[in-house]
């Protein structure tokens, strides 16, 4: 080999034994893109509506809620662009809820490779986040054009959304995919456990009614849950900037001390409890 050809190709670390991360960076993202991908192939493989099933869906739950809330409830009548609001936060919330479901069992499902090679087992939960970022990009599209044709100017305060709330959410979901798959590993009750409290969230997080309806102990225990703040914001940055913004529905920014705590804690452990586990997951397998 030519010293030009050994200078172009990159190093890779020496792998000792079965680690979260491993082998260079170069074989990590490479290895996290084609899992991401052919994840995001097999999702929709064999059906005849293809990827559309990733936007069909959210919208299916969309119009089950809408009618209930504004046609047996009549409590989304009163709320400006309430269409909008709730389609936006159910795509919003479905790549936190849908995600983290997937990732708890990934690890798992993944048992071959796990057990016969040296592959960096950080790449398994990271993709299904990943999967889950093509799926919700897909779908925001649909949603932008869905806010237009309702008649929903564009705003400058869209732009925060990409550089503001959706790297926090993708935080959020990456520490709490990356706990439930290595949990899952030694506990499978988490699966069970996880998808009922999944679905207390989605109806905790002010994905269905503003935040601003709740008050007293409610609207305290409600801002305890780390994504309550993203969907408070995205409400007044999105679709309505007349919305009360976050410090105003929190009253004050001590009450949002809980829930940014939680948010720090969970990234920090949950990185540390993977890295701990990541050795002895072929093991418990």
């Amino acid at each position: 080999m030519s010293p030009e050809a050994a200078a172009a190709t990159p190093e890779l670390e020496v792998v000792h034994g079965p680690r979260a991360i491993g082998g260079g960076r170069r074989r990590f993202v490479d290895l996290l893109l084609l899992t991401a991908t052919s994840n995001f192939r097999k999702a929709f493989f064999g059906t005849a509506l293809g990827y559309a099933w990733s936007l069909i869906r959210p919208l299916l739950l969309f119009g089950v809620l809408l009618v209930v809330f504004t046609r047996i409830l009549r409590v989304g009548s009163g709320i400006e662009n309430y269409p909008m609001f709730l389609l936006f936060n159910i795509v919003f919330f479905s790549f936190f809820q849908e995600t983290t479901n997937v990732a708890t069992t990934a690890v798992v499902a993944q048992e071959g490779v796990v057990r016969k090679t040296q592959f960096p087992r950080l790449v398994i939960p990271l993709s299904i986040v990943l999967t889950g970022l093509f799926n919700l990009g897909m779908n925001l599209i649909a949603v932008l054009a869905f806010m237009l044709a309702f008649g929903i100017e564009p705003m400058w305060s869209w732009l925060l959304f990409p550089l503001v709330l959706l790297p926090v959410m993708v935080i959020l979901t990456t520490s709490v995919s990356i706990a439930l798959s290595a949990l899952y590993v030694r506990r499978r009750d988490v699966g069970i456990i996880w998808s009922v409290m999944s679905m207390a969230l989605f109806y905790g997080s002010a994905v269905l009614i503003p935040l601003t309806y709740a008050t007293g102990i409610v609207r305290d225990l409600m801002l305890i849950n780390p994504l309550v703040p993203l969907f408070v914001q995205a409400h007044k940055w999105m679709i309505d900037p007349d919305a009360p913004g976050l410090l105003t529905v929190a009253d004050g920014w001590w009450h949002l001390l809980p829930a940014a705590l939680i948010f720090v804690g969970v990234a920090i452990w949950s990185l540390w409890f993977f890295n701990r586990e990541a050795p002895r997951i072929a093991e418990e397998l």
